[in-house]
């Protein structure tokens, strides 16, 4: 694995305590604006998501399962692992912190120009993550 996809993981693992060097570091990573999903995000945003995450998830570590690079892109699928401390926004609605152990799968397909991330594609397992909080419960198969 690359030092770049090192440095780009603790943007979102390692606390944020100043948002000035926040800003310096995801901006050496991340194009401003970047295109997630389709939509143009300031690195502010991304800067508010990482504390969101952290502020969510006590002890949050990130483990590649898998990795992928060829020039001007990098495919990731990763476990992120945190005990569940801080309310998740959903589309459902906010689940209120359950102090349960959580591991959440996601898939980046990341497009790089000049050194940064300049759009990525981002899929997570929300489904998973609901069930190991118990957010939702799956409908029980009905009579034959």
């Amino acid at each position: 694995m690359s030092a770049f996809i090192d440095r780009l993981l603790r943007l979102w693992d390692e606390p944020i305590i100043d948002w000035a060097a926040a800003e310096t570091a995801f901006r050496s990573v991340y194009a401003d604006p970047v295109t997630v999903n389709d939509v143009k995000m300031p690195v502010s945003d991304l800067i508010r998501r990482a504390v969101a995450l952290q502020e969510t998830y006590e002890g949050r570590t990130t483990e590649v399962v898998e990795c992928l690079e060829t020039p001007g892109r990098i495919a990731l699928a990763i476990r992120i692992r945190g005990r569940h401390v801080g309310a998740l926004a959903t589309p459902l609605g906010p689940v209120t912190p359950t102090g349960r152990m959580v591991e959440i799968r996601v898939i980046d397909l990341l497009t790089l120009s000049g050194g940064l991330v300049t759009s990525m594609w981002t899929a997570s397992d929300e489904l998973g993550l609901l069930r190991q909080l118990d957010a939702i419960a799956l409908a029980s198969p009905g009579p034959a």
